[in-house]
């Protein structure tokens, strides 16, 4: 069975993801050394409100991102209608 085709603007929203995604955890690292740090906290959440806000826009275009009561679906169940994270 051949994946399903992938518009061009699923993989910027995915690229744009991941990149908030590794901004998270550098921070995530960071603030676990420096928990007083104003500064990064305050840049940590700016990144996290970002985060909601691209995986709302994604979830709304292309499915659920995932399962487990992450993220809501329409009928019919979407999670088996997106491309599988191997497939794209």
């Amino acid at each position: 069975m051949n994946p399903p085709a992938v518009p061009e603007s699923y993989y910027k929203m995915m690229h744009d993801l991941q990149a908030v995604d590794f901004v998270l955890v550098e921070l995530t690292l960071y603030l676990d050394t420096h928990p007083h740090d104003l500064a990064a906290i305050q840049q940590y959440n700016q990144f996290a409100q970002k985060r909601t806000m691209l995986v709302q826009e994604f979830e709304m275009e292309f499915g659920p991102l995932m399962a487990f009561g992450q993220a809501y679906s329409k009928h019919p169940w979407q999670w088996v209608e997106t491309p599988w994270p191997w497939q794209v």
